[in-house]
């Protein structure tokens, strides 16, 4: 579901009433259902990929419990190595095997070498996973270097993985920042509500009346660029700009 999408604000409308209306004041169900409903979100795109982001959280949170209550540097390295190796792998994996794979054949057919591959797969990658594959990483990271305190909650950390805002694009939110947040019992602020919805509709005006207003200008600039005058040229990169700028921060907004 994209961010300015009708799908996504019923699906934001619902989650947001349930939230507070069902589950008020009672931390441990509201982040049960925000995992959950984080899963939900995730699953639109594909449920099968499910699986490595519960596999990242399961591998961070244990190493990072190792890490914390080990007491020489060289268990400590060893938890963090598992942290680092597994997501890493995970990642290089997903997103550069097949492209190993086919610079090794053409550095091959460069020596004279007929080589056919028989080890490319089809791969498509997951969305989000440098994002979540990162922000486990950094909780590992942090603890390593004794900036944070584990938490003992897998609920709350899970959660702090998956939370669905962010889950699919970002932005990498640091343990120390986001996890005091979730582990902390909530009171409705009206206030603060009204805030989050001046937020998001700000940032939906940068998305959609900037970035999608002078996408196909853009579009039409750079595919046909040799029919236009220098100054159209420059005045499509400046547009360019605008539409970059309208895509991220509007997006941003919205998170």
């Amino acid at each position: 579901m994209l961010f300015n999408s009708l799908e996504y604000f019923l699906f934001l409308l619902i989650v947001y009433l349930i939230y507070w209306y069902a589950f008020s004041n009672k931390l441990l169900y509201q982040n049960l259902f925000l995992l959950v409903i984080s899963y939900v979100f995730y699953s639109f795109w594909d449920w099968r990929f499910l699986s490595l982001i519960i596999t990242s959280t399961i591998i961070d949170y244990f190493t990072g419990l190792y890490i914390y209550k080990s007491t020489l540097t060289k268990y400590k390295k060893i938890g963090l190595g598992i942290s680092l190796v597994s997501n890493i792998g995970i990642l290089l994996f997903f997103k550069y095997f097949n492209f190993f794979i086919d610079s090794w054949i053409e550095f091959f057919n460069f020596l004279g070498f007929t080589v056919h591959s028989k080890w490319n797969l089809n791969i498509i990658l997951p969305v989000g996973i440098s994002f979540y594959t990162f922000q486990t990483m950094s909780y590992s990271l942090d603890i390593y270097r004794k900036k944070i305190v584990p938490t003992t909650h897998f609920i709350s950390f899970a959660t702090y993985i998956t939370f669905f805002p962010q889950l699919v694009a970002g932005p990498i939110e640091k343990a120390s920042n986001l996890l005091p947040q979730i582990t902390t019992k909530k009171v409705f602020n009206y206030q603060q509500s009204c805030d989050g919805l001046k937020l998001i509709l700000w940032g939906l005006f940068k998305k959609v009346a900037i970035a999608d207003t002078l996408a196909p200008m853009v579009d039409d600039i750079f595919t046909h660029y040799s029919n236009f005058s220098a100054s159209t040229l420059l005045l499509g990169a400046l547009f360019f700009s605008f539409q970059m700028y309208g895509d991220f921060s509007g997006y941003s907004d919205i998170a």
